[in-house]
C-alpha cells in the first residue's frame, strides 16, 4: 500500500499562500504564473504542450485568468490545470502588465531591497497594484517622462491608470514634455472610452464580474451550452447542395457558374469550422479538431491549427493594436493611428513597418477596402503553410497529431481542388484562372464579417484592470439582422455574444442575446448592435478617419523636413 506522504506534500504545496512580492520575483526569474480561481499556477512545464499555443499563456502572465481559462476551457482541460497548481493567493489580485507587453518584473534581491515597501502592506498592493511597468508603449509618447506626467492627470487615477508604473515612486519632471500629434489622439481615444463604459475602480469592475459569472450559470441553466444537433442537418444539406451544384454545373462546362457555387461552399464552410475551432459542436477536444481539420484542411485548405492559435490570442487580447493579429493587417489596413508608429507584433514577433507601400495603401483604405478583402483567401493560404511547416504547430501534448493530419489535407486538398478540377477539369488557361478568382472572391462576405465586429469598435488600451466582460463589449459589435438571415452570417452575427461565451454553439447565440442584452443593461456596458449596412458605414467610416489622419500626419513631417522643424526645441 503506497505512503499518503507525497499525496500530503503536494496538498500542503497547494496550500501554500502566495505573496504579490513572491510572484512578481518568480515571474522576474523567467516563471509563467497565472492565477485562476485564486490558485497560483506555474505554466512553464505546459507552455510547449499547450494546443492553444504559447503566446495565450503568455498574455496572461502575472494576470487574473480566471474568466479567460474558463469560457475557452473544456472542465476536462480545467481539472488538468490543477496539476501546476504551486498554491494560492490571498485575497483579490491586481494585475500585473505580462512581460510580453512590456512589463518589468524585481527580482526577490530587488524586492528585498525596498524595505519601506516592505513595511506598509497598503503602499505596496497600491503601487503594485498597477504592475511593475514601464509605460506601455502602444499608449506612452516615446518621451519616458510621460510615465511621471500621468501621475498628477487628473484623467488617470491610481485605480484606473491604463498601463502600469514602476512600484518605485518617479519625480515629477519640471517641465511637462511635449505630446505628438498621435499621443493627443491616443488621449482622447482613451478618455472617450472612460467616460463611455463603468469606471475601472476595482469594486465597480469586480461586480460586473460577479453578474457576469452569474450570467453564465443562468446561460447553463436554460441550456443554451448544449448543441442541437438537428441545426447541423440543415448545415449539412446546405453544404450538400452548393457542393453538388458545383460539380454539376462544372461537368457542364459552365465553369463561372460552377466557381460561384463552390465560393458559396467554402464560405458556409467556414461557421462550422469556427464552431468546431471552439469546442462547440461534440465539446470533445479530439473529436471536434478532427470535425474541424476535415472541414477547414481537406474541404478549404486553411489551417484550422493556425486558426487556432490566431483566435486564442485574438479573444484574450481583442483589438490591442500590439498584441491582436486580427487587426494587424499592414501595409493594407490601419483602424488606429498607433500603427503609424511602425508597432512591434506580440504575436508575430516583428515589426509591422509603417513603410512606403503602408503609407499609400492606408491613405486610399476606406476605398480599397472591399477590393482588397476578395483576395483575402489567397493570404490565408499563405498563413496556413507558414504554421504548418515552421515550430508553430504543437509538437508534444495532445495536439501533437493534428499537425500531421492537417499536412495530409492540405496535400488532399490541393489534389482534388488544384489538379482534379482547376488542372483537369477546365481546358483553358483563361478559364482557369477566371474559375480560381470568381470562386475565391465570392468568399468575400465572410472576411466583411470578421473585419466588421472589431474594425469600428475602440482599440483604446485601458490597462489591466479592465474586467474581461467589460473588454470584451467594448472591442466588439453585434449586428443586427433577421433571423431568417443567420444562415449567412453563420453565428459571426453575434460576435460580442460569442466573445463573452465562445462555447457557446452557434445555433444558440440568438437565444442568448435577450440575456446578455439585459446584463449590459444592468452593468451600464453599451452593447453595440448595429445592422449590417449601418455596421459597414461605421467601418468604412473608422478606415476613412485613420486614413485623413495618416494625411495629416504625411503632411506635417513633409512640412517639417521641409522648414528644417523637427520638434526638438
Amino acid at each position: 500500500m503506497s505512503s499518503p506522504a507525497p499525496a500530503a506534500a503536494a496538498t500542503r504545496r497547494k496550500d501554500r499562500i502566495y505573496t504579490r512580492p513572491e510572484i512578481e520575483a518568480l515571474i522576474a526569474e523567467g516563471r509563467h504564473i497565472v492565477i485562476v480561481d485564486g490558485k497560483v499556477l506555474k505554466c512553464d512545464a505546459w507552455m510547449k504542450y499547450h494546443p492553444g499555443g504559447d503566446k495565450a499563456i503568455k498574455h496572461m502572465v502575472g494576470r487574473d485568468a480566471t474568466d479567460e481559462v474558463h469560457v475557452l476551457h473544456s472542465p476536462e482541460a480545467k481539472q488538468r490545470m490543477d496539476a501546476f497548481q504551486i498554491g494560492r493567493i490571498d485575497g483579490r489580485w491586481f494585475n500585473f502588465v505580462p512581460p510580453i507587453q512590456g512589463g518589468k518584473f524585481r527580482t526577490k534581491a530587488e524586492l528585498d531591497a525596498l524595505e519601506p515597501h516592505a513595511a506598509n502592506p497598503e503602499l505596496e498592493r497600491d503601487d503594485s497594484s498597477q504592475g511593475s511597468s514601464e509605460a506601455s508603449p502602444i499608449f506612452e509618447p516615446a518621451d519616458h517622462d510621460s510615465v511621471r506626467r500621468r501621475r498628477n492627470d487628473s484623467t488617470f487615477t491610481r485605480a484606473s491608470s491604463p498601463t502600469s508604473v514602476s512600484s518605485v515612486e518617479l519625480e515629477e519632471p519640471k517641465e511637462k514634455p511635449k505630446m505628438s500629434f498621435l499621443d493627443i489622439r491616443t488621449q482622447q481615444e482613451i478618455s472617450l472610452d472612460l467616460d463611455k463604459y463603468p469606471p475601472l475602480k476595482p469594486e465597480v469592475q469586480d461586480e460586473i464580474v460577479r453578474k457576469y459569472r452569474a450570467l453564465e450559470e443562468r446561460i447553463k441553466a436554460e441550456g443554451l451550452f448544449q448543441c442541437r444537433y438537428t441545426s447541423y442537418l440543415i448545415e449539412l444539406s446546405r453544404y450538400s447542395l452548393f457542393f453538388g451544384l458545383f460539380f454539376y454545373f462544372l461537368q457542364a462546362g459552365w465553369y463561372c457558374t460552377s466557381a460561384f457555387f463552390l465560393g458559396c461552399f467554402w464560405h458556409q464552410l467556414v461557421f462550422t469550422a469556427h464552431d468546431a475551432g471552439h469546442m462547440g459542436i461534440t465539446h470533445d477536444y479530439h473529436t471536434d479538431s478532427v470535425i474541424g481539420i476535415v472541414i477547414a484542411d481537406f474541404l478549404g485548405g486553411l489551417s484550422l491549427g493556425w486558426w487556432k492559435r490566431n483566435h486564442n490570442v485574438h479573444h484574450i487580447v481583442t483589438n490591442h493594436t500590439e498584441h491582436d493579429p486580427d487587426i494587424q493587417h499592414l501595409p493594407f489596413f490601419a483602424i488606429s493611428h498607433r500603427f503609424f508608429e511602425s508597432v512591434t507584433s506580440t504575436y508575430y514577433d516583428k515589426v509591422l513597418q509603417y513603410d512606403a507601400a503602408a503609407r499609400f495603401f492606408i491613405r486610399f483604405q476606406d476605398m480599397l477596402y472591399y477590393p482588397i478583402l476578395c483576395f483575402g483567401r489567397f493570404n490565408l493560404y499563405r498563413l496556413s503553410w507558414v504554421y504548418l511547416l515552421s515550430t508553430q504547430a504543437p509538437s508534444r501534448g495532445p495536439a501533437w497529431w493534428h499537425r500531421y493530419l492537417e499536412i495530409a489535407g492540405q496535400i488532399f486538398f490541393w489534389y482534388w481542388f488544384g489538379f482534379q478540377v482547376v488542372y483537369k477539369s477546365i481546358p483553358t488557361g483563361w478559364e482557369r484562372f477566371a474559375f480560381v478568382m470568381i470562386s475565391h472572391m465570392v468568399t468575400m462576405p465572410v472576411h466583411v464579417q470578421i473585419t466588421l465586429s472589431h474594425f469600428a469598435m475602440s482599440t483604446a488600451d485601458l490597462g489591466t484592470h479592465e474586467s474581461f466582460p467589460q473588454k470584451m463589449l467594448r472591442t466588439t459589435m453585434d449586428v443586427d439582422c433577421p433571423e431568417w438571415l443567420d444562415f449567412f452570417h453563420g453565428g459571426l452575427q453575434f460576435q460580442a455574444i460569442h466573445h463573452l461565451y465562445p462555447r457557446i454553439p452557434r445555433h444558440n447565440l440568438r437565444r442568448t442575446q435577450r440575456l446578455v442584452m439585459d446584463f449590459c443593461d444592468d452593468v451600464q456596458i453599451p452593447y453595440g448592435l448595429y445592422g449590417f449596412a449601418d455596421g459597414n458605414r461605421k467601418v468604412i467610416s473608422r478606415l476613412g478617419d485613420v486614413a485623413r489622419q495618416a494625411t495629416i500626419l504625411a503632411a506635417c513631417q513633409k512640412s517639417m523636413i521641409e522648414n528644417g522643424d523637427y520638434g526638438m526645441h
